[in-house]
């Protein structure tokens, strides 16, 4: 495999997983605004129960996703397999 080729499947693997960790950001953030927030979605969120397990299902699912954007960021730098794979 041509050597530009490598660089270039490093570099798109990087943007990927940036877009991962800041989709992953937005996801917690929203997550945190919804369980802290008392004058927005509290109102909403206190009616239902189902709707604050989803806040906080929301708050996990960002940041699992920001953690695995961060490692394989790091993983695509330094062409680490196991990061990758992860």
């Amino acid at each position: 495999v041509p050597m530009g080729v490598l660089s270039c499947m490093k570099y798109l693997m990087f943007i990927f997983n940036v877009l991962v960790f800041a989709g992953g950001t937005c996801l917690a953030a929203m997550g945190v605004w919804v369980v802290v927030d008392p004058a927005g979605f509290q109102d909403i969120v206190a009616a239902r129960a189902v709707l604050s397990a989803g806040a906080w299902l929301l708050l996990a699912v960002g940041i699992a996703l920001s953690l695995l954007g961060f490692l394989g960021c790091c993983g695509a730098l330094r062409r680490s397999r196991p990061l990758l794979l992860l």
